[in-house]
């Protein structure tokens, strides 16, 4: 057929049975017996009107500024035997401008990756694996951050054990029992044996240079032994 005319539009022609099927049909699992449909994850699955989420707090001494990471959860098969809660969004929110174009970029990489379905976990291992090359940092109770995104890492991993995704990480008996042991023998060997382990002296003080006494306090502005009462003042 030859087209004599300026072409300003197209249709594809389909059968009919292919318009019928236009919609593609993911496989659900039971539905029968009685048995409730199990819907699992995948990227098709589109954003409810209302989703459930928990916001983490982040303040790291590396930043004047806190971070707040809200990690929203898709409820599959709700009111049923196979109910369960998945990641679907993060968000993270700071007052700090310096990070917003990494902050963005990540948050909407995660988000696809939880949209996505499947096995998630892998997140936690990635991000955690992050350092920074200035430096980490040191949480309070002693823990090593190699870097913000490792620690965002964390609580990603903290979120999803709790809903369930992942285990939480446990030591078994025997591990608490060598633990334990470990622990009684190295505070028994540091254990004070001698005048410093009962003072009559305030907590604190320092050892005195002339008696060698731990009894030296600031007083008035000055360093002054409470056992023989030397002082730099005189």
């Amino acid at each position: 057929m030859k087209i004599d005319k300026k072409i300003v539009g197209y249709e594809v022609k389909r059968p009919a049975a292919e318009e019928k099927t236009e919609r593609t049909e993911f496989p659900r699992e039971g539905g029968g017996d009685g048995r409730a449909e199990v819907i699992r994850m995948h990227e098709k699955l589109e954003r409810p009107e209302m989703l459930i989420g928990s916001t983490y707090k982040v303040k790291t001494p590396v930043s004047d500024h806190a971070m707040y990471v809200t990690i929203n959860d898709i409820v599959l098969n709700e009111g049923t035997e196979h109910e369960k809660r998945r990641p679907f969004e993060i968000f993270i929110n700071s007052k700090n401008l310096d990070h917003y174009q990494w902050i963005v970029a990540l948050t909407r990489i995660i988000s696809a990756v939880f949209r996505k379905g499947g096995d998630v976990t892998f997140l936690v291992d990635e991000l955690t694996a992050v350092f920074d090359p200035r430096g980490g940092y040191w949480q309070p109770g002693g823990r090593y951050m190699p870097s913000i995104i490792a620690e965002l890492g964390y609580i990603v991993e903290k979120h999803l054990i709790a809903i369930g995704l992942l285990a939480k990480h446990e030591l078994d008996d025997s591990q608490r029992k060598l633990i334990a042991a470990k622990r009684a023998e190295y505070e028994e060997s540091q254990k004070q044996q001698d005048a410093f382990s009962k003072s009559e002296y305030p907590e604190g003080a320092k050892l005195c240079n002339k008696c060698s006494t731990a009894a030296v306090i600031m007083m008035d502005g000055c360093r002054t032994c409470l056992s023989c009462g030397d002082s730099k003042c005189g």
